[in-house]
């Protein structure tokens, strides 16, 4: 027991009885109150010498309708906490930002790495890097995230293909596609290789040129394949070759496959792929018989609604009619009752210029001394009768075209005119007539 002060009477002390902890109340939360010392001259008296403070256990107070009020912390121990939260809370912010960063730097790495890294896909209108390398017998193909870019020797150009060719140093890369055409591949993977040799033959010269007979015999061996994009990639191909001098003699021996695909697949890219080819050949006098057997078809492309396939059609009879062995079966070729609207001025420039050379050629040729020699007959629905008949409206057509808004097709109007005016050997013939005689009148 311990004295207190506050008595009524003075200097009498009061006995605080101290309950045990263990009678406290089990709901109650112990709070502790600290008692001080009286300061002097206060009413409250003094505190004997030596006493110290103590510390009393009470239940909690509840006043009538308060809830039990929580216990508040002390200054003391709020100076105490405050520090080591925020030491914690920084720590967990470092330890936060720390993982955030590093996480950041190794997606950046890793995105950077795959933009270095990455190849273009086989569709891609690059004509570079598409080749991939096949490995050769008893070697593993190594894939492509594994091979490591090799840096390019001090000194040497790098970058496309092409600007390493500018700088007069072999790429490969034309070389790498040919390779990879002989290994086995789907159709889709061979039309895109074929498209990509089409453009690398266009593009890198000196590459091309140093190719042998023996990438053409591949690429000529493509068009026997089952796939018509292949077929037409293939003849892209060989179209690009035809270019260079010393390849043309090679390919002239697939121009009877290239008549037999024109005249029995009816497919508009591959006639446009395929006649592009011939009129980029001269085509040897062993492929007549050919020609003369797919003359039809040539003729029902020329009447077909089709215009560039019209054209490439067009110009390679122009070309044929020049041969004397092959312009019967063109003039007696049989042809529809609206072939004149060929002529027609709403046709498109392009179509018209093709179409009157081609009028001008087969009128020179037949008007020739070689062709007039013989007595020719023609079916009542020839070419022949449909521009040169008694019933042909060539001439009216031929008129309208006078005034084409187009210089090139007005030009080439007159031509046709002229040559069935005056006969070829006329023209060339000297005059030995009077002066005021006209030859417009004698054609007449």
């Amino acid at each position: 027991m311990l004295g207190c002060p506050g008595s009524p009477a003075a200097g009498a002390t009061r006995v605080f009885p101290i309950a045990p902890l263990s009678q406290a109340p089990a709901s109650g939360v112990l709070q502790r109150k600290r008692l001080r010392t009286p300061r002097q001259g206060s009413n409250s008296g003094t505190m004997a010498p030596g006493t110290a403070r103590v510390l009393v256990l009470e239940g909690p107070s509840h006043s009538p309708g308060l809830a039990p009020q929580s216990p508040k912390p002390s200054t003391e121990d709020m100076g105490k906490s405050i520090p080591q939260c925020l030491g914690q809370l920084d720590i967990r912010k470092s330890v936060v930002g720390l993982a955030t960063g590093a996480g950041a730097i190794y997606l950046l790495y890793k995105a950077i790495r795959a933009g270095i890294q990455c190849k273009p896909p086989l569709c891609t209108t690059s004509p570079i890097c598409i080749a991939r390398e096949c490995p050769g017998p008893g070697e593993r193909a190594v894939p492509q995230e594994a091979a490591a870019p090799k840096a390019a020797p001090e000194g040497e150009p790098e970058g496309l293909a092409i600007e390493r060719e500018r700088h007069g140093r072999d790429s490969g890369e034309l070389r790498r596609l040919l390779n990879s055409l002989e290994c086995k591949q789907d159709e889709y993977t061979k039309s895109m290789i074929l498209h990509s040799i089409t453009r690398c033959v266009y593009l890198l010269e000196a590459e091309a040129s140093a190719c042998t007979t023996d990438d053409i015999r591949l690429l000529g061996d493509m068009l026997d394949d089952n796939n018509n994009s292949v077929k037409i990639q293939a003849l892209n191909a060989l179209k690009a070759f035809s270019g260079i001098r010393k390849f043309r003699l090679k390919i002239q021996e697939h121009t009877i496959k290239v008549l037999e695909l024109i005249s029995t697949i009816w497919d508009t890219e591959l006639h446009m792929a395929g006649l592009r080819l011939l009129n980029n050949l001269p085509l040897p006098d062993y492929v007549h018989p050919q020609l003369r057997r797919v003359m039809p078809a040539l003729m029902a492309i020329v009447q077909s609604d089709s215009i560039l396939p019209q054209i490439q059609a067009i110009r390679l009879m122009s070309y044929l009619a020049q041969k004397n062995d092959l312009l019967y079966d063109i003039l007696n070729c049989q042809v529809h009752p609206t072939f004149l609207n060929l002529f027609q001025a709403t046709q498109s420039g392009s179509l018209l210029l093709e179409v009157l050379v081609f009028a001008e050629r087969l009128s020179e040729g037949r008007n020739s001394p070689h062709y007039r020699a013989v007595k020719w007959h023609y079916n009542e629905q020839s070419l022949h009768e449909a521009l040169f008949g008694d019933e042909s409206r060539l001439a009216d057509r031929l008129l309208a075209l006078v005034i084409h808004p187009e210089e090139d097709v007005q030009i080439q109007a007159c031509k046709v005119i002229v040559s069935l005016q005056y006969p070829q050997d006329l023209r060339v013939r000297p005059s030995s007539c009077h002066p005021s005689h006209s030859y417009f009148k004698n054609g007449e």
